[in-house]
């Protein structure tokens, strides 16, 4: 089986298959700043502005998302991309 991004994450931390969360509860699993993740977010909202027209079946928080989930699993090449934005909270 072929997992999403998303499964992938949720899989990792326990959660049902297709579970979603927020960009906070993502943040607060993961241990990366709220403001890291949001702004790989609102990069992935851009991203569907200039390529919307190749993905009609999707919404712009949906591609927004899964930028997101994608940022946050190492083997990714969005996380290679993204890591830059990626900083662990301070204790």
């Amino acid at each position: 089986m072929v997992y999403t991004y998303k499964q992938k994450f949720n899989k990792k931390y326990g959660f049902k298959l297709n579970e979603p969360h927020s960009l906070k509860e993502i943040a607060d699993i993961t241990g990366y700043e709220y403001k890291g993740i949001k702004t790989i977010f609102e990069k992935g909202e851009g991203a569907f502005e200039s390529a919307g027209a190749s993905r009609p079946n999707m919404q712009k928080q949906q591609w927004a998302y899964a930028r997101v989930y994608a940022s946050v699993d190492p083997e990714s090449k969005s996380y290679q991309i993204d890591k830059v934005h990626l900083k662990k909270k301070k204790k």
